[in-house]
């Protein structure tokens, strides 16, 4: 079986005739004719059913005409990608992260990557989780790195990162009286306003998932960005959840990190990296390839 004669029989389909699709393949149509002829003997089944001068598809024909030109549209992008590798053409990877992962591992990967694969553009983006879903469905990023909000779709590529989790924490202002605990609970937080970073559309969501998902119990003030949260914090107006992947942190004279428990333990976020399934090629494959093992690593 041969991916040209792949070609003819789905064209063939498309075009409803021997006759168009034997033109909009530049040969003769006794010629694909037979090569359609060849294509069945060899799987052994009967594609189409003939009666007089027309045709119709059989069972097996339909299946194999939608997994055919499935599969011919992956040739076709692996044919590109590997004449992109090899001609180094510049190519950009768009990677997305979850504004509140605090943590230098990604910092890593992204280097790693990056001396591996020089000839690509990086393009960085953070969001909500919300942010991120949108990014993914309307193709504005590649793939991104998040902790697990819905169920698994059967659309996108879920890399679960092995035992990997995102410790809770807070930051919270070094003259904040919460400041000195070695950790905290969602009690002790209830008369605090937990300050999240989302646009004015995103705000219930992103209220709901900390109230009603993650337990959260006070007032919620929302700012635009990332900085402007962190200013909010430096200032006294709150505390900002964050996630951190590993013990490692970095001091700061403004603000303090205190991890964040409930029942006598850290609260944790499984962190998975996503991708959507369509989209799949080289590049996104091996970013996340070294993101598993960066990861393992922790």
């Amino acid at each position: 079986m041969l991916l040209r004669q792949i070609k003819y029989f789905v064209t063939v389909v498309e075009c409803n005739s021997f006759t168009q699709a034997a033109e909009k393949c530049f040969i003769s149509q006794s010629a694909i004719s037979q090569q359609i002829r060849a294509l069945e003997n060899d799987i052994g089944v009967e594609l189409l059913q003939r009666e007089n001068r027309k045709f119709y598809l059989t069972d097996a024909g339909e299946y194999f005409y939608h997994h055919g030109k499935e599969l011919l549209s992956k040739a076709e992008k692996i044919k590109q990608e590997t004449y992109n590798i090899g001609k180094n053409n510049k190519m950009q990877l768009k990677i997305g992260y979850l504004n509140f992962y605090d943590g230098i591992k990604l910092q890593k990967v992204i280097a790693d990557f990056y001396k591996k694969y020089p000839q690509i553009v990086i393009q960085i983006i953070s969001g909500n989780h919300e942010d991120l879903y949108y990014g993914l469905r309307h193709n504005e990023m590649d793939i991104v790195l998040s902790d697990q909000r819905r169920a698994f779709s059967d659309e996108y590529v879920n890399l679960h990162l092995d035992l990997v989790y995102g410790n809770c924490y807070i930051k919270i202002a070094k003259n904040n009286v919460l400041a000195s605990k070695k950790f905290v609970t969602l009690e002790d937080l209830r008369f605090i306003p937990c300050i999240l970073v989302a646009s004015r559309q995103q705000e219930n969501n992103e209220q709901d998932f900390y109230q009603n998902t993650l337990g959260f119990n006070t007032k919620f003030i929302f700012a635009k960005t990332l900085e402007e949260a962190q200013l909010m914090v430096i200032a006294n107006r709150g505390f900002m959840p964050i996630e951190l992947i590993g013990d490692k942190q970095d001091k700061s004279d403004l603000f303090s990190k205190i991890p964040l428990y409930q029942d006598g333990k850290q609260i944790r976020r499984n962190y998975c990296a996503f991708w959507r399934k369509e989209n799949t090629n080289f590049y996104i494959e091996e970013f996340a390839r070294i993101l598993k093992n960066s990861f393992k690593e922790v």
